[in-house]
């Protein structure tokens, strides 16, 4: 398999991998409602941790990270780390639109928290760190997960050293998480339509 087959394979697999959310199979499961139709509508760990307590964000969280980690791994023992990049965007898109779950996922924090601890882990706990200090200041988990993102990203660039495609990909990253948080953002700042 050529080089630039093995990338495109590993894209749509890290898209697939990030398609399975873990709070909406873990709520089925157990007969609860989808997430999904309650609080933020989003089916992430806060809002998990809004309708179900710490012990089910917590595993909703770790099972994200650890996904996040193997995808991370796979990619990085295939492809050059500018390529790698690009597959952890591929995971956190498919965990926003995920095909098993009509297309509605939540907004890849958690996942680019693993990707990032795999490739980057200093970045990674200064991210956590960042997070922590962003909470005690606004008391808003999605400011919080800005800053963590942020650090996740600038990490996730200066591990790519240079590299153009590698910076591309952590910038595009946190773009689309930001993105992603546009309810969040709208809701804070803007008028609600």
């Amino acid at each position: 398999m050529n080089a630039a087959a093995l990338f495109v394979l590993l894209l749509i697999g890290a898209y697939v991998a990030g398609s399975v959310n873990f709070s909406i199979l873990a709520f089925r499961l157990t007969g609860r409602q989808d997430p999904r139709q309650h609080g933020s509508g989003n089916p992430g760990a806060t809002n998990v941790y809004r309708q179900a307590g710490m012990g089910w964000a917590a595993a909703v969280l770790i099972l994200d990270m650890v996904r996040a980690v193997g995808v991370a791994l796979a990619a990085g023992a295939l492809l050059p780390l500018g390529q790698t990049i690009w597959v952890g965007l591929a995971l956190i898109l498919g965990n926003r639109f995920p095909c098993f779950h009509g297309f509605a996922g939540g907004k890849g924090v958690a996942n680019y928290l693993g990707f990032t601890l795999a490739v980057a882990p200093v970045w990674a706990g200064i991210g956590v760190l960042a997070w922590g200090a962003a909470y005690l200041i606004w008391r808003m988990p999605f400011l919080s997960s800005f800053a963590l993102v942020f650090c996740l990203s600038g990490g996730t660039a200066l591990a790519a050293r240079g590299n153009g495609w590698g910076v591309a990909g952590a910038l595009l990253t946190a773009a689309f998480i930001v993105v992603c948080h546009h309810r969040n953002i709208r809701q804070r700042w803007g008028r609600k339509r």
